[in-house]
């Protein structure tokens, strides 16, 4: 459930807002969208695995409240976000 130093990087470089960018909320979120699935696709597994059941739902939480800040602060790079990610909001 780590990601691999290119995926990252592929991310980062496709989100980036300027060109020394790792940390705004459209990096964050992309990141952690991709931690989400590959997480989903280990749940498909390991039915069990509550413990990380647990941290899967910590990350959904802090993307939420990402995806939240950036609807008040910029509704347009949002909505680009969702588009661009596929995400139902």
């Amino acid at each position: 459930m780590v990601l691999l130093k290119e995926k990252k990087k592929e991310i980062i470089d496709s989100f980036k807002v300027h060109s020394r960018d790792t940390g705004s909320a459209e990096v964050q979120v992309a990141i952690l969208t991709e931690r989400i699935s590959s997480l989903a696709e280990h749940f498909k597994y390991h039915k069990k695995d509550f413990h990380s059941r647990r941290g899967l739902l910590m990350l959904v939480g802090r993307r939420r409240r990402l995806l939240n800040y950036l609807k008040d602060k910029d509704i347009k790079k949002y909505e680009e976000v969702i588009e661009k990610l596929n995400l139902r909001k």
